[in-house]
């Protein structure tokens, strides 16, 4: 399994490097060890290879919607880096399960908070359940934010690199989820997810959360985004 992994990560940077120009900044906050949530928006179906490109740790898997099964290779590909299958049509609790195992037992586990490719654009409205397992787990979130793959395929098409852009921002953990509030504080903290990554996105990106009280609050806490250098990615 390692040796397929590998072999698959090294092929997909390989591709990404040839058809892409894509840039990473903040690679440096993402832990080397320890369970932790990583959030991103989702576009493209190329969003997860180039997140899954991108991470070292062995132990990173990811919440795949069960429909690609029906693709022989989706298929092989999801199950040989270890990824676990969710029906998105019902509350999965046996994949919600198998996620809360493997983030407690210190893995990295990759969501789409908005359990869904967004068709506009920008940012939809997101699920909770991101939220959910960071709380039940205990672990803390890593936004990461993508720009670039919505326009990809036709860029290819045209026989032209797209520009692609992965910002990875700090850890960060999310307030108690309490009982007798339960709903209101899974979508406060599923707000504090997405909020976080509209933070790292341009503004054409920020979709649903444009107006959102708690965006506003974190662009006037910190610089504006996309100062820092990108860093290289190369094939291990």
């Amino acid at each position: 399994m390692n040796k397929i992994r590998k072999a698959l990560r090294v092929a997909m940077v390989l591709l990404f490097r040839l058809l892409t120009r894509s840039e990473v900044f903040g690679l440096e906050n993402l832990p080397s060890q320890g369970g932790i949530l990583l959030a991103s928006n989702h576009m493209s179906r190329i969003d997860p290879p180039l997140i899954f490109a991108l991470l070292e740790r062995q132990d990173a898997t990811a919440l795949v919607a069960d429909k690609y099964q029906r693709n022989p290779f989706m298929r092989w590909l999801v199950n040989s880096v270890g990824g676990i299958w969710l029906n998105r049509e019902e509350a999965d609790i046996d994949a919600l399960r198998v996620a809360r195992s493997h983030l407690k037992g210190g893995g990295l586990l990759g969501i789409a908070p908005e359990g869904t490719r967004s068709r506009v654009g920008a940012l939809i409205r997101a699920k909770t359940g991101a939220a959910y397992l960071a709380d039940k787990a205990g672990v803390p979130v890593l936004p990461a934010a993508i720009t670039g793959t919505d326009d990809a395929f036709r860029q290819l098409l045209r026989l032209r690199r797209p520009r692609i852009s992965i910002r990875f921002g700090e850890p960060f953990h999310l307030p108690p989820v309490e009982r007798r509030s339960r709903e209101q504080d899974l979508q406060r903290n599923t707000d504090e997810i997405m909020c976080r990554i509209a933070a790292m996105l341009p503004e054409k990106y920020w979709g649903y959360y444009a107006g959102h009280p708690r965006l506003k609050e974190l662009l006037g806490e910190k610089a504006p985004p996309f100062q820092a250098e990108p860093v290289p990615v190369n094939p291990v």
